[in-house]
């Protein structure tokens, strides 16, 4: 925080203090990681991305207003998918910073291991990595 006479943070450099505490994960380390079972990939994008751009094969979604609640080991909102401090989590944004900010917050609740996805879903979809239409996962039938 700033004190009388310093000069507020900016995001930048905000990111920056963030970034610096854990180890990012790229895309290709991220599709191994979660197609072995070795970690959870949580995609935080807000619906209109996901429709446009599609979704990652087997990424839970979840809001990211949401996203504290519902990983929180302790919490009685969270997803089943929370099972302990220990989980391994990969929070994807668009493009790689709205995650490492969601990254503070969770490893301030105690997910030490959580971590986020270098370039987000866009990098994920340049690497040629799976994605599949959003109105498939949403259960909306073809036309």
């Amino acid at each position: 925080m700033a004190g009388v006479g310093q000069r507020p943070a900016g995001i930048d450099e905000v990111l920056e203090r963030v970034r610096a505490g854990y180890r990012r994960i790229e895309a290709r380390e991220a599709h191994e990681a979660a197609r072995t079972g070795e970690a959870l990939l949580v995609d935080i994008r807000y619906a209109a991305l996901r429709e446009r751009d599609g979704l990652i094969p087997g990424a839970l979604v979840i809001e990211r207003n949401e996203l504290e609640w519902r990983l929180d080991p302790q919490g009685s909102h969270r997803v089943p998918e929370a099972t302990g401090h220990d989980l391994r989590v990969v929070v994807i944004c668009n493009e790689g910073y709205a995650s490492s900010l969601a990254v503070a917050s969770l490893r301030q609740l105690g997910l030490h291991r959580a971590t986020d996805l270098v370039g987000g879903f866009q990098a994920w979809r340049a690497e040629g990595l799976p994605v599949e239409p959003a109105t498939r996962r949403l259960g909306a039938s073809p036309t």
